[in-house]
């Protein structure tokens, strides 16, 4: 059985969605800390408990939310790649490619449980302290 090597566009889109499944969830926590904390912060020190004309808890808890679902999504797509690339191993294909992005999988899986605990973890605080406490 002959196999074709995948287009370059191909190619480009699996690697793109491997790298976002190893660092989505870093890229979501660091957005998580950037958005979460200062808009408590600087909304009380402003004096006011609302953004825009949203209660600051509805805003913190939408920067808690998203960064979450993007780290789910990334978490996703790391044991995506891992099965995927633990079928073709069985299947007898020794290729390094392969060993690489399975190792980059299993860092993905492991790096996206952890970075979902801590900004679920963060957003507990965030959301179970009164606002603008003082």
């Amino acid at each position: 059985m002959t196999t074709t090597p995948p287009a370059s566009r191909a190619r480009l889109a699996g690697g793109l969605l491997l790298w976002y499944g190893v660092l989505g969830g870093a890229l979501a926590w660091a957005a998580h800390l950037l958005v979460a904390w200062p808009l408590d912060e600087l909304t009380c020190a402003a004096g006011s408990e609302r953004v825009a004309a949203v209660p600051l808890r509805q805003a913190v808890g939408l920067a808690v939310v998203i960064p979450a679902l993007v780290t789910v999504g990334s978490l996703l797509v790391a044991a995506l790649v891992w099965r995927r690339t633990a079928r073709s191993q069985s299947a007898g294909t020794e290729d390094r490619a392969y060993g690489r992005s399975r190792m980059l999988a299993v860092v993905g899986v492991w790096a996206n449980l952890l970075f979902l605990a801590i900004i679920l973890l963060g957003g507990v605080a965030l959301l179970v302290l009164p606002p603008c406490q003082r």
